[in-house]
């Protein structure tokens, strides 16, 4: 009866006028009850869709609110009793038009007590009503009737569930377990800043009571023998655990942004927690729960005891910590000797993430002294080698074993505790591990078809990373071992290749295995640069880097009949590691690495190193240029070893002086580096790698450029071909559109790579001459002719971004130079071009949009006062809409602008009401006059900012108060009748405080818009805020914003 009088509104009906309504009513509900059978059950996508539509609509209609109360009544199927909760979820979250206090208390209020009197209600509508619960709490967090914080009761409203049956037990955890969860999370329709308010409140009132109550009904649940058959049950334990785990998972400083990163280990646990922590109870709690319960439950205990092992270290002192620490091993340790349920890949996973969080928390020297401490480094070590040799068995985890050797190996050079650390004897055991099981791995992948590691290069390269600090602990031992298992395996791959009858499944299966070894071998010597090297480990090196390289020869001279493209990669990144550590002018050259390359293959100084790298170079793309990861990594390679210019290192000019250099100086046409060509390309992006290349090539060509353009006109005459051939190509009606967009994109992306190199001013000149005037107008017809396709016109635009970039200075013109000038008009018939050809629209357009307006009306109020009305009026109503956006850049910006405007029109009104014989110009007089005929605009705007000063989050109450002085000023009447209707919308009791609120705001105030009559006036909002803020904390029913706006 409650719901149909709120329906009816009080309307008064005959007999049969009601029972119309009513007859109407119950259809209307039947019709929605349909609707949501469609939504989720049909299979007719056009019947889905209009349902959906209809469904929207009806979310929208200002009867939503009473229909939803009705279909929890009266809804026959769940998933109208789903649209109801989702619906009502929406309505407590809008920003405009908020429902009143009272009525969301209805519906609190009503949702607890609909939980509590139909426990049997599908999983999915429960979980939907606790999560209209938890966004009522959190909206209303800070809201208050009768000096009470209405929605801070939450244990005390969960009291009654968890008082009776298990049923009811689980919808009290759950809403705990919904509510933290959400308090956790921000949103984009909230300010951040109201957010972590909200979170940081919760987190100091209720937070620590909630967590407390978790681990005491996981203890009684622990001390009882726990029937886990029961479905029931099973879901209580379940809860308690993810709410254990939601209040450790919390946010507690407002750092994590980014839930999916493991990066941050560290647990912000407040102080107030030290006593849960310091009791060694909680703790046992969890390992005890993980030992008696189901594998299936454990990932969540183990995902607990994750977070309390990344508490944050300065929660203890010294003596605290070294407890803890001792019981979380000793935890660990029972673990590791009953390794049982690690055979579920769940639980192997978090254990694996809190082995890794034993050593990002605490110091080697800390772990050491735990009393047992050989014990679970042997334990420890042991279950790394099973699990590396178990590689086919969750292979996501291996990084966190593979981060907690790499920290501990890390560690060795510091460690300063007098207790054995015993690194170097399992360290060398992992590395093995983890060699001989990627080895061992190649032929069960080939054999049966699986996917091959070696194909996800990004998680390959993490692995190397890691690997490359654990190789350097006891690297004699790593060395000895990459040589055995080398030369064991290039040797039968020798034997295989000359042999006849050698089957290729045992070729592929020697490539993958030297694939993994050269990756490896490139791994530990990039390792180098984390411990101190001495001359024996550079020989090492030395033994391994000669390997390698007759590898190379070897693998070089098949290409011609066939080629191992994941081989080369590993070449490759062999070669990278190789350059970071032993090219270069640091690099000692009385090596012992070059010592042994001289007696080994002959290579006796660095320029016949960088030679050798040249040589495989053009080896490269010579014979993979169609492939697209081998070609761009190689340049890469060649981009590197090119970096030095302006500083002109030795190894830059060895390079330059070397043939095969000056071969790819002169010959950079498609004839001999086969990437360079047009024909047969699927896609235009596969030519970005061509911009790296000239990049490259330009870095040479300085080097002993200086002034001399006949050289640099030799170097651009393939470029200059091009260019004529385009430009042939667009002086006819009839071209082939393909080659000219390939032509062109692909000649674009070469001078944009050496427009980056070329960032002296000699050499940009010679190049801008070049383009300039020639050519520039071919760039251009390219724009105006394929502006809709941006894969031309972006390269031409990122072209003409660098030709404006003043790298180095390099746009420093002389004083009687133009060409600042014309380059500036030729970007500017660019950008135009552009801009008239398109019409699209992009992300982020209003900031771009308002900070322009900003520009205009701060410099330019003439020039808007002599536009059309229209345009006045859409940029008026523009700013105005900009006053409410969440964006607070967006928002100051139309602050400022309406500050402009206001300040101008002002002073032109104190202007036309003095006595003046210079009248006002045309274009004030009319700009006065659209504004006199348009008041609404203004008072519109003067609604707007006292508003969100008074009922909103203002987060840029000064950019506020700037323009509201002027638009209360050109508004006085207006602003009187708004502020008599905020003060009569109050309480009796409350019209006084709010009245002399209003009254204190002009105090002092002047009728001018003066600096020092600004700052009285924004000194005095701000005590107005805090007056009206605490003057209407405990009103219940206040203004409603939306008649303030109306």
């Amino acid at each position: 009866c409650q719901i149909l009088g709120q329906y009816c509104k009080c309307i008064t009906f005959t007999g049969a006028g009601l029972i119309s309504l009513l007859t109407d009513l119950f259809q209307s509900l039947a019709q929605l009850e349909n609707l949501c059978k469609q939504l989720y059950e049909t299979t007719d996508t056009t019947t889905r869709l209009q349902a959906e539509k209809a469904l929207v609509e009806f979310t929208n209609s200002p009867d939503c609110l009473s229909k939803c109360q009705l279909l929890l009544e009266r809804g026959s199927s769940s998933y109208s009793q789903l649209l109801a909760a989702t619906c009502l979820t929406k309505l407590v979250s809008r920003t405009n038009n908020p429902l009143p206090l009272e009525q969301r208390i209805d519906i609190r209020n009503y949702v607890l007590n609909y939980l509590a009197t139909r426990p049997k209600l599908a999983t999915f509508v429960t979980q939907a009503l606790i999560q209209l619960y938890a966004r009522i709490t959190k909206l209303g967090w800070f809201d208050c009737q009768k000096d009470d914080y209405v929605f801070r009761n939450a244990i005390t409203d969960v009291t009654r569930f968890l008082q009776d049956s298990v049923e009811y037990c689980i919808i009290g955890v759950t809403i705990l377990s919904q509510l933290t969860n959400e308090i956790n999370q921000a949103d984009t329709t909230h300010p951040l800043t109201k957010h972590r308010k909200i979170a940081s409140s919760f987190r100091d009132s209720s937070l620590f009571d909630i967590f407390t109550l978790s681990c005491n009904l996981l203890k009684q649940a622990s001390g009882k023998n726990l029937n886990l058959n029961d479905e029931s049950q099973h879901g209580l334990l379940m809860q308690l655990l993810k709410l254990t785990h939601n209040c450790l998972n919390f946010d507690f400083i407002g750092t994590s942004t980014d839930e999916s990163s493991d990066d941050l280990c560290t647990v912000q646990i407040p102080t107030s927690w030290r006593s849960a922590f310091l009791d060694s109870s909680t703790l046992q709690l969890f390992f005890d729960l993980y030992h008696s319960i189901p594998p299936s439950f454990s990932p969540l205990v183990l995902s607990c005891l994750v977070q309390i092992a990344s508490v944050r270290r300065s929660l203890f002192n010294n003596a605290e910590r070294a407890k803890f620490l001792s019981h979380l091993v000793d935890g660990v340790k029972r673990i590791l000797e009953n390794p049982q349920s690690l055979s579920d890949p769940n639980n192997y996973h978090e254990f694996c993430r809190l082995l890794a969080r034993l050593k990002s928390n605490y110091q080697l020297g800390e772990l050491v002294k735990v009393e047992n401490y050989p014990e679970v480094i042997r334990l420890i070590a042991n279950f790394t080698v099973t699990s590396l040799q178990h590689w086919e068995f969750a292979p996501n985890s291996v990084h966190y074993l593979l981060s907690l050797w790499q920290r501990l190996a890390a560690s060795v050079p510091y460690v300063k505790a007098t207790e054995p650390h015993m690194l170097e004897t399992y360290t060398p055991e992992v590395t093995k591990a983890y060699i001989t099981s990627r080895l061992e791995s190649v032929h069960i992948i080939l054999r049966d078809g699986l996917e091959d590691p070696l194909e996800d290069t990004g998680l390959v390269q993490q692995q190397l990373d890691q690997l490359s600090t654990i190789g350097r602990c006891e690297y004699e031992k790593t060395c000895a071992l990459l040589v055995q298992l080398f030369d064991q395996s290039a040797q039968s791959y020798q034997e295989l290749l000359q042999s006849a009858s050698a089957s290729p499944m045992d070729i592929a299966v020697q490539e993958g295995r030297l694939t993994w070894l050269v990756y490896i071998i490139g791994a530990v010597i990039g390792g180098r640069v984390s411990f101190a090297s001495t001359d024996e480990q550079d020989a090492m090196d030395g033994e391994l880097v000669c390997r390698v390289l007759q590898l190379m020869n070897l693998t070089d001279s098949r290409l011609a009949q066939a080629g191992n493209e994941k081989l080369e990669l590993a070449m490759l990144s062999f070669f990278e590691q190789f350059r970071k550590i032993y090219i270069g002018d640091q690099v000692q050259k009385s090596s012992k690495l070059y010592r042994r390359l001289s007696e080994v293959l002959g290579l006796n100084d660095e320029t016949m190193v960088l030679s050798v790298f040249i040589g495989k170079i053009i080896t490269n793309l010579k014979y993979w240029g169609r492939c697209e990861p081998i070609t761009s990594k190689t340049l890469q390679l060649l981009n590197d070893l090119s970096i030095g210019y302006p500083f002109l290192s030795h190894s830059v000019r060895k390079l330059v002086k070397l043939s095969a250099v000056q071969f790819m100086l002169n010959n950079h046409t498609s004839e001999h580096f086969s990437f360079l060509g047009i024909n047969n390309q699927s896609n235009l992006t596969d030519m970005r790698c061509r911009t790296t290349f000239y990049t490259a090539l330009g870095r040479l060509l300085m080097v002993d450029l200086g002034e001399d353009e006949d050289q640099y006109e030799q170097f651009m005459l393939p470029l200059t071909a091009a260019f004529e051939a385009v430009a042939q190509m667009f002086s006819t009606n009839s071209f082939n559109e393909q080659e000219a967009k390939r032509t062109l994109v692909g000649l674009v992306r070469d001078l944009r790579g050496i427009a980056f190199a070329f960032n002296a001013k000699t050499s940009f000149m010679m190049l801008f001459e070049w383009i300039y005037p020639s050519y520039m107008p071919i760039l251009q017809r390219a724009i105006e002719l394929w502006y809709h396709d941006p894969a031309c016109t972006t390269p031409v635009l990122k072209l003409m971004a660098e030709l404006v970039h003043n790298r180095s200075q390099r746009l420093q013109f002389d004083v009687s130079s133009p060409n600042g000038i014309l380059l500036f008009r030729e970007t500017s018939k660019m950008i135009t071009m552009y801009g008239t050809c398109f019409r699209g629209d992009y992300p982020k357009l209003s900031q771009s949009y308002y900070s322009l307006l900003e520009v205009l009306t701060q410099d330019h109020m003439n020039f808007i006062a002599s536009l059309e009305p229209h345009v006045i009026m859409y940029i008026l109503s523009s700013i105005s809409e900009g006053l409410t956006a969440l964006d607070t850049m967006v928002c100051t910006g139309c602050c400022s602008c309406l500050d402009h405007i206001v300040t101008y029109l002002f002073k032109q009104l104190s202007r036309s009401t003095k006595k003046r014989t210079t009248p006002l110009n045309q274009e004030s007089d009319r700009f006065l006059h659209i504004m006199q005929q348009h008041p609404e605009m203004i008072q519109q705007m003067l609604s707007t900012v006292l508003n969100i000063i008074i009922f909103e989050d203002c987060r840029n109450q000064w950019s506020m108060s700037r323009p509201l002085l002027g638009l209360i000023l050109l508004n006085e009447k207006y602003f009187s009748d708004l502020r008599n209707s905020i003060v009569n919308s109050q309480p009796p009791e409350k019209q006084q405080a709010m009245h002399l609120c209003f009254e204190n705001l002009m105090e002092g105030i002047e009728r001018n818009l003066l600096t020092k009559n600004r700052d009285r006036f924004t000194q005095n909002l701000s005590a107005f805020r805090r007056e009206v803020n605490d003057s209407m904390k405990n009103s219940t029913y206040g203004v409603n914003s939306n008649d303030m706006m109306s």
